[in-house]
């Protein structure tokens, strides 16, 4: 079997793994927003403390239905890891990144055990659960972004070099964390609105603005505030990049998708606001955020790319 084609498969693979941990994660967003987090009561592994509940809810089916798709994902991306080490060698970043993804699926699976098992599903109201919604979101996030590079990386052989302008690494890093502040800010926003909803919009602003309001209601007119200033910033840094890197058409196609779905998640983030976040616009507001993210990820990618002098990363001799 030739190593281009090895490749190939093993690329195709990656990237079905991505898009399946994005559809468990958009699964997720519905599980959170119909207040089903608590269908399994606080048990993690079994459900209702049996292993397959006997007299099942709606609530308790969408719960035990987020389960198995996350054990499958589990499942996909432990496939992923070992075909990593078996078609690529010794000293492959594909090994690196595979190996990474997998340490991240392992502890999003522990995030959502802690979320069970300490109450914070459902309408529960701790101190604690702001933390733990940002935590599992920057974990989910960097999930993504392994399960991203893995796919990228395994293709023609690319490698990725830090050995660029220090400029451009300061200019991704602050888009990456105005990202991941972005993300935060949003699961702030998406709890207070599902623990405190408003009737009207109005009443949902002078929430906002209350000082007897909950401090999760107080924050939330922060996510959309970082929403558009780090859209702009993104906008203008993937116009930079491109007119930068013009000799890299992967630069520049990126940028080109990043730009447009920076602008769509905007206009969404807005339309999800005015219509007082139903569940489809939250799912729809999250999965343009998952895409967001990967764009900027893989856009960063073609910046930092290079050919290897020679290749190490295909293994003939793994390959049965």
């Amino acid at each position: 079997m030739s190593e281009t084609r090895v490749q190939s498969g093993f690329a195709k693979f990656a990237w079905f793994a991505l898009g399946y941990n994005i559809l468990v994660i958009l699964w997720g967003v519905f599980l959170r927003a119909s207040k089903s987090g608590d269908g399994c009561g606080q048990h993690w592994l079994t459900c209702q403390g049996e292993v397959i509940p006997s007299a099942p809810e709606l609530k308790t089916i969408i719960e035990f239905s987020h389960r198995l798709t996350s054990g499958l994902a589990f499942v996909v991306v432990l496939v992923l890891l070992v075909l990593a080490f078996r078609r690529f060698g010794r000293g492959s970043i594909v090994r690196k990144t595979a190996l990474i993804s997998f340490i991240f699926i392992i502890t999003e699976a522990l995030v959502g055990a802690g979320l069970v098992l300490t109450g914070n599903t459902a309408e529960a109201v701790t101190a604690a659960r702001p933390f733990w919604a940002i935590g599992h979101l920057i974990n989910t996030f960097i999930l993504l972004a392994c399960l991203s590079l893995t796919a990228w990386l395994s293709e023609d052989g690319r490698e990725i070099s830090f050995r660029i302008e220090p400029r451009y690494l300061l200019f991704l890093a602050v888009a990456v964390v105005g990202i991941l502040f972005v993300g935060s800010s949003g699961s702030i926003a998406a709890l207070s609105s599902m623990l405190f909803p408003a009737g009207t919009l109005s009443e949902g602003f002078a929430k906002d603005f209350s000082a007897t309001s909950n401090t999760l209601l107080r924050l939330r007119i922060s996510h959309p505030i970082l929403s558009v200033l780090t859209g702009v910033y993104l906008v203008f840094l993937a116009g930079w990049l491109k007119s930068k890197f013009v000799d890299r058409p992967g630069v520049a196609r990126w940028s080109n998708i990043l730009s447009i779905l920076v602008i769509a998640q905007i206009a969404f983030g807005a339309a999800t606001l005015l219509t007082l976040a139903p569940i489809v616009m939250q799912i729809g507001h999250l999965l343009l955020a998952d895409l967001v993210w990967i764009s900027l990820v893989l856009m960063a990618a073609n910046v930092l790319a290079q050919k290897p002098e020679k290749s190490v990363q295909f293994d003939p001799e793994r390959v049965g």
